[in-house]
C-alpha cells in the first residue's frame, strides 16, 4: 500500500493538543481505510454502493482506533492523555463518517450511529491478543468477519481471507508509520 502520509510535524518542539494530533491521525486513517477498500474491490470483491463502502470504511476505523489505543498505552501514555486522544480521534471520524454519509445516504444520525460502532467493537477487540505492536491473528480475523458482514454477495467467503492475510498486514506498515510518528 502506498500513500502519501502525514507522520511527521513540522515543528517537533511545539506543544500538541489532542485534537492536533487526532486530527492529524484521523485524515490519514481514513486514507488507509479507503485504500483497504479500493484493494478489495480491485481483487473483485463486491461493493454495490458509496453507502456500502462506507459501512466498510467505518467496520476498517473501528479496528484501526482500537490500534491506536493499544499503540499509546503501549507509550505508556498518560490514561487522562489517552482517553483526551481517543475521544478525539472518534469525534473527528465521526464527523467525516457523517459529511460522507449525509453525500449518499442524506441526512441522520450517522456521527452517533458510527460512535456506537466504535464503541462495540473497542470493547470487542479489547478482549483479543495484541503484541509487539501487532494485532493477533484471531483478532484480524474478526475484523474480517465483520467486513465481510457489510460486503456485497461476490467472493464473500473469502473476504474475511483477503482482510486478514493481505489487507491488514499491508495496511500496518503504513499505519505503524502514521502513529509512530504522530502519537
Amino acid at each position: 500500500m502506498r500513500l502519501r502520509i502525514k507522520n511527521k510535524w513540522q515543528d517537533k518542539n511545539k506543544e500538541r493538543t489532542a485534537e492536533d494530533t487526532a486530527g492529524v491521525v484521523a485524515f490519514n486513517l481514513w486514507k488507509i481505510a479507503s485504500a483497504n477498500v479500493l484493494n478489495l474491490e480491485n481483487e473483485g470483491f463486491q461493493t454495490d454502493s458509496q453507502s456500502q463502502r462506507v459501512d466498510v470504511i467505518e467496520e476498517l476505523l473501528a479496528f484501526y482506533v482500537s490500534l491506536v489505543d493499544r499503540m499509546a498505552a503501549d507509550k505508556d501514555y498518560d490514561e487522562d492523555k489517552r482517553r483526551q486522544l481517543i475521544v478525539a480521534l472518534a469525534m473527528n471520524l465521526a464527523k467525516t463518517v457523517k459529511d460522507n454519509r449525509i453525500d449518499f445516504d442524506g441526512e441522520g444520525e450517522h456521527s452517533r450511529v458510527f460512535v456506537e460502532l466504535l464503541n462495540e467493537r473497542m470493547s470487542e477487540y479489547a478482549g483479543f491478543s495484541y503484541s509487539d505492536g501487532e494485532p493477533g491473528f484471531q483478532l484480524r480475523r474478526r475484523v474480517g468477519e465483520h467486513v465481510q458482514a457489510v460486503m456485497g454477495e461476490k467472493d464473500n467467503k473469502w473476504v474475511p481471507d483477503q482482510v486478514m492475510d493481505i489487507e491488514i498486514p499491508d495496511a500496518m506498515k503504513v499505519f505503524k508509520r502514521v502513529v509512530r510518528g504522530l502519537v
